[in-house]
């Protein structure tokens, strides 16, 4: 489906292609389970800017996804990773399915069952 032009303009490659940075990196990582790579490397090897790499690892890092010693990261447990995966695969279809979450609509309805 076409996008207008002003949409091609404004949005970034993860918008367009609807796969994150951190997507990105845990995929590199997990295709090459047999070694660690310095931010540099992983940032060359999938696109992520090397300004945004050490916050996406942080962030991998934080959610076990990653390991990290010294200057280098590889992937984390494995099936931590393919549980990470399949939740976000299986949230994706409910998505899809019954339409995605409106977050404002969420803080409303909390906020008015907090005054009740």
């Amino acid at each position: 489906m076409p996008i207008d032009i002003e949409t091609f303009t404004e949005a970034d490659d993860e918008e367009l292609t609807g796969v994150t940075n951190g997507e990105r990196v845990v995929r590199f990582l997990y295709r090459n389970d047999d070694k660690a790579f310095t931010p540099s490397e992983i940032a060359e090897a999938t696109g992520v800017k090397k300004t945004s790499i050490g916050t996406v690892l942080r962030r991998l890092r934080e959610r076990h996804l990653l390991e990290h010693k010294g200057d280098y990261w590889a992937i984390g447990d494995e099936e931590t990773v393919r549980d990470a995966f399949r939740f976000h695969r299986d949230m994706d279809a409910l998505d899809e399915r019954l339409g995605a979450e409106d977050l404002d609509e969420w803080r409303e309805h909390a906020a008015a069952n907090r005054s009740e």
